[in-house]
């Protein structure tokens, strides 16, 4: 509609343009021909006055010239030449105005012809009268002719009224211009007055509507000011030499001033701080080339404040010359910043904590990946993150990882255990807290989950369960070898003495069978105790390399043709202390294990090396201690012992062999012998790939102490006294019978309370205790304690089944001379009395 307008009103005025021009045109031309009029007018107004004037001088000079004549006098004379000047201006100027008039030259002609003559004429006359020749003035005088006169005179009214003529119809038409140039001025001046209404009428139109739409404008200028200043991102125009144009009340907040004038005109770069100003000055370029561009900087306020803003930089196009002006939306993002900062702090912290802490989706997406992280699964940040945890941590998507997944979404957290594996495959178990991570609406965002590794803690809970199982189990073997002991302790006495006694050479055969018969079942329980706490033994400086050589050369001897063995034993091996014959049953037994689990053929590989146990290593072995140890590994390519047996190789009495091809002693033995030897085992086994036992053994650097057994023969009493305490009646009368056989007195007593009565009502008699260790009621310690009390030099012999001297005297207040493990033999028992009794 406006557009229509401004059409409408422009062609208006070009219209009223052009009429207003022709009418100019118009007006000018009939002015011209008035003033052309008038001019012909006043042209022959003149001519019949030059023509008038010409004639009266004429006459004047004519007069002036005939009173010369007829006087003399000069004056006349002065006044003749004067009217003969006017004459000749005259005749100039007919000639001026009636040269290109063709149709007057004739009479212009005529009149100079004839006015000629007479100036001639009069010249002659004049002449001869200054002569003085009166005769020929008079001749002359009397010979002029008025003819002549009248002939001029009627020329020149002839010429007058011939202009007079000529000025009456130039006058008529004068007047006839005059009248149409009146008309027609009348007339435009008309239209004129009707085109400059009609303007007059369509430009107050267009005015209001100008000044509606101006004002239409300023109010959308004022909303659109109000809108910009109500921006909160401050809003900034910016000139092609850096000036600033415009800003909003925002970005006066920003720069910390409150009115507009104090940073329009001046360069922006006075609030950008230092550092930034060059990154700021290549944005301002790229943008004045017509291109986009965002930069983050440091701002100065005026008063001083320094805030972290991002702006986003566009192109403007100035109308004026068509380049382009810098539009730049800023937001301060210092809390950005700040919480950026903060992230970064914490990540940081988050990167020296040892856990590993990520953070994924609701959909599984890695969103972050912490250096522990890194570390425990071996993947850097960088790769994993977009990735899909589950597919990359888990091997398969267990119930349980899916019943946490659902219950973090509902409660908003989960703890408990998972296994894992690493980007080298490696299966691990950690101990896993997912926490819900809500937004500001209350929406679920994201899961931050913290791992910590538990495998070794696990391999120790393990090792811990089995130690707690095999020490159970070792007490129960404990107690039943006790008991077993008491069983075959009197028989073996009662056996040895009845052979003493007996001179019929099958009983001395049957007694013989029936003894080794009870000594083997002796040893067998003695096997028992090894594992269940370890049996005493006479212990040296054993040189292993030589101990595996005596091995090698029995698999040489005794293995099959298709088990192929190496052995790598290093020259600088330590040495370790125990006994060679237990360290010797221990290796046959995991080299006939490794035998036994290639019925198919295979290598058995032994070998050994030092190797010294820090703080950390036993950390993660429970049984392992910090110090120097010597490792010996049998490790063979046979079936591999399955994960859920490994549990139980070391349990007594447990075998996966044939019966008849095992009694599931072997290993445990072994256990007992290395622990008692302060050592440990570490097994690894993989199905169908093969079996790996490890042996440390303490080293000893110390010279070889070696310890002998004490050989002696039969040794007899000389009718010493011997009190036999042991709660067992059988045990009590095969001693006191054995003693008394070889010439020694013996009382006993059933347990330690009927002991010590008898030894203070009899201490005087008593030569030496055979006091047994596991009576009831008052056990052996307190008893020997008791004893010492009443006689400090009192000599005692422990017996015990279960416990070691060094167990009996752990405690200083504890003092015996000799000990004897049951069962004992008759030699056992008479050599320890000799070896405590004087002589």
């Amino acid at each position: 509609m406006r557009w229509c307008s401004m059409r409408k009103f422009t062609a208006v005025f070009v219209m009223a343009l052009a009429v207003i021009f022709a009418n100019v045109l118009l007006s000018y031309s009939n002015t011209m021909k008035m003033m052309e009029s008038q001019l012909l007018v006043t042209e022959s107004q003149q001519l019949i006055n030059v023509l008038e004037g010409n004639l009266l001088t004429f006459q004047n000079a004519k007069n002036s010239q005939l009173l010369y004549l007829l006087t003399g006098e000069n004056a006349y004379l002065q006044k003749y030449d004067n009217f003969q000047s006017k004459i000749t201006e005259s005749k100039r100027i007919l000639k001026e105005q009636l040269s290109e008039k063709s149709k007057r030259q004739k009479l212009f002609l005529s009149i100079e012809a004839k006015l000629e003559s007479s100036w001639q004429q009069w010249q002659t006359e004049i002449a001869l009268r200054q002569k003085q020749d009166l005769q020929s003035v008079a001749a002359y005088i009397t010979s002029r002719s008025p003819k002549q006169d009248d002939e001029l005179s009627q020329v020149i009214h002839q010429a007058v009224k011939t202009e007079e003529s000529l000025l009456q119809k130039r006058m008529q038409r004068s007047q006839t211009n005059l009248d149409k140039a009146i008309a027609i001025f009348i007339i435009t001046a008309l239209v004129d007055l009707v085109l400059v209404t009609i303007l007059y009428y369509l430009l107050r139109g267009y005015i209001r509507r100008l000044k509606q739409t101006e004002s239409a404008l300023q109010d959308s200028e004022n909303r659109l000011r109000a809108m910009f200043d109500a921006e909160p991102e401050c809003i900034q125009l910016i000139a092609r030499d850096g000036r600033l144009l415009e800003i909003n009340a925002s970005g006066l907040a920003m720069l910390e001033v409150k009115s507009p004038e104090v940073v329009i005109g001046n360069p922006v770069y006075a609030a950008i701080a230092p550092e930034y100003r060059e990154d700021f000055s290549l944005l301002h370029e790229k943008v004045c080339q017509g291109k986009r561009g965002t930069l983050e900087f440091e701002i100065l306020g005026f008063r001083g404040g320094k805030r972290w803003v991002e702006t986003h930089a566009v192109p403007l196009v100035n109308e004026a010359d068509g380049s382009f002006l810098h539009l730049a939306v800023t937001r301060d993002i210092s809390k950005r910043k700040q919480a950026e900062q903060k992230i970064q702090e914490q990540a940081a912290l988050l990167d020296v904590a040892t856990d590993a802490i990520m953070v994924q989706d609701i959909h599984k997406q890695i969103l972050y990946w912490n250096k522990g992280a890194e570390n425990l699964y071996g993947w850097r940040g960088e790769e994993v993150l977009g990735k899909n945890a589950f597919q990359l941590l888990y091997q398969e998507i267990s119930p349980q990882l899916e019943d946490a997944l659902f219950t973090v979404v509902q409660q908003g957290a989960w703890q408990g255990e998972l296994h894992q594996v690493t980007d080298t495959g490696k299966n691990i178990i950690v101990e896993s807290r997912w926490t819900l991570v809500r937004d500001e609406g209350g929406k679920t965002k994201s899961i931050l989950i913290v791992n910590t590794e538990i495998t070794q803690k696990k391999q120790l809970e393990a090792q811990l369960l089995r130690s707690q199982r095999l020490e159970s189990i070792g007490t129960l073997a404990g107690g039943i070898a006790h008991d077993l002991n008491n069983v075959l302790a009197p028989i073996l006495l009662a056996v040895q003495l009845l052979e003493m006694k007996s001179q019929d050479a099958q009983q001395q055969r049957i007694l013989r069978t029936l003894e080794n018969n009870v000594k083997r079942g002796a040893n067998l329980i003695r096997q028992v105790l090894s594992f269940a706490r370890g049996i005493e033994s006479k212990q040296t400086v054993i040189d292993i390399r030589q101990l595996i050589g005596e091995i090698e050369q029995i698999i040489h001897q005794t293995f099959p043709k298709c088990i192929t063995w190496e052995t790598d034993i290093p020259t600088n091996l330590w040495n370790v202390r125990g006994d060679t014959t237990q360290l010797h049953q221990v290796l046959m037994n995991l080299v006939v294990n490794a035998r036994d689990a290639m019925a198919e053929g295979g290598r058995i590989d032994i070998t050994a090396h030092n190797f010294v146990i820090d703080r950390h290593y036993a950390q993660m072995h429970l049984d392992a201690k910090e110090g120097a140890y010597v490792v010996i590994t049998v490790a063979d390519t046979g079936m591999g012992i399955p994960p859920n047996i490994q549990e139980r190789i070391f349990e007594p009495f447990f075998t996966t062999k044939e019966v008849g091809k095992g009694t599931g002693l072997g290993l445990s033995t072994a256990l007992g012998i290395i622990k008692n030897h302060q050592g440990f085992v570490n097994v690894y086994s993989e199905v169908a790939r093969g079996t790996k036992f490890q042996v440390y053994l303490p080293a000893f650097h110390q010279c070889p102490v070696p310890i002998h057994p004490r050989e002696g023969e039969m040794f007899t009493g000389n009718g010493q006294l011997i009190l036999i305490v042991d709660d067992e009646a059988a045990i009590r009368e095969i001693t006191k019978s054995t003693l008394e056989s070889h010439n020694y007195r013996a009382i006993t007593a059933n347990d330690a309370v009927e002991a010590l009565a008898i030894y203070a009502d009899r201490q005087q008699e008593i030569t030496a205790i055979v006091l047994d260790m596991m009576t009831p009621g008052i056990d052996g310690a307190i008893a020997i304690r008791t004893l010492q009390k009443i006689n400090p030099n009192v000599k005692i012999i422990a017996v015990s089944g279960l416990l070691s001297p060094e167990k009996i005297t752990h405690s200083p207040d504890i003092n015996i001379q000799g000990f004897i493990a049951k069962p004992f033999t008759t030699q056992e028992l008479l050599q320890t009395l000799h070896s405590i009794l004087p002589d």
